[in-house]
């Protein structure tokens, strides 16, 4: 009984409610647990890095986002470090917004099946997918009203171009995207897009064909993203609308023990200059 409580009082936050409340704040970042386990400091396992890191600069940023490669690729360890990491942002940090990066999409019960698994099974606020297999297998994930599906549109990567650049009767995929998303799947208002600020000039343009969706972008930092850019181009019209995520730059500004203290001035820093 108690845990069909605490699912309950998990689905009834509300991503946009909490987003609104932080860009109200003036908090723009977004940190990404890539909590690589090669590269963790010594003495430290995922979650406990994690913790650390969450602990040193929750009041400080508007979400964390972990990847879920980073765990899968641990096994049965890694998703149980995964879940007690978003049960310790709920617990110690309420009022941040829980992106999981998993970059899904299937079709039919499959997609529902991922959709369960994010939203109640891992209780995240937000996930990211992939639209190349169209509305019908981002449907599942776009029924839960409460919580947010931010969808790949012109990512930050350099292969990004291979197909996103691709004519659709004239202009490229990725805006065709940013289109379809904005008028056709956002019927709940819960929906975003992923546009990577390695491409300020598609950055601008995606905001104009989306002037009111709000953006996870990825690319500032370690990826070389320029953040003046990213605000310039980037922003709605009521001066918000941004998740501007660091990882690399973020996790490991120090590899010695005092990781997560480095990390908070490097928070510190970006939120100086924004």
């Amino acid at each position: 009984m108690l845990q069909r409580a605490r699912l309950k009082t998990v689905l009834n936050r509300h991503f946009q409610a909490i987003l609104e409340k932080n860009w109200s704040e003036k908090k723009f970042l977004c940190i990404g647990l890539d909590s690589d386990i090669s590269k963790l400091p010594k003495g430290t396992t995922q979650l406990s890095f994690n913790q650390a890191i969450i602990e040193a600069t929750h009041d400080l940023v508007a979400a964390f986002k972990p990847n879920v490669a980073f765990y899968e690729s641990q096994g049965s360890s890694g998703f149980e470090a995964l879940k007690k990491t978003i049960e310790f942002i709920l617990e110690t940090a309420p009022s941040t917004l829980i992106v999981l990066d998993a970059k899904r999409a299937d079709i039919g019960n499959t997609s529902a099946s991922y959709a369960k698994a994010a939203f109640e099974e891992l209780k995240a606020d937000c996930v990211t997918l992939n639209p190349y297999l169209g509305q019908e297998a981002i449907q599942p994930f776009l029924d839960y009203k409460n919580k947010g599906s931010f969808i790949l549109c012109r990512t930050s990567n350099p292969g990004a171009k291979e197909f996103q650049d691709l004519k659709v009767d004239g202009e490229p995929l990725y805006l065709r995207v940013a289109k379809q998303v904005a008028t056709q799947w956002n019927t709940n208002k819960n929906c975003g897009l992923v546009v990577g600020a390695t491409y300020p000039e598609e950055l601008k343009t995606i905001r104009k064909a989306a002037p009111e969706l709000p953006f996870l972008v990825p690319g500032v930092g370690s990826q070389g993203g320029d953040l003046k850019q990213v605000l310039e181009f980037g922003r709605n019209s009521a001066g918000n609308g941004l998740l501007i995520n660091l990882s690399r730059s973020i996790l490991f500004a120090s590899s010695g023990p005092d990781f997560a203290e480095s990390a908070r001035k490097e928070i510190l820093k970006t939120t100086q200059l924004i």
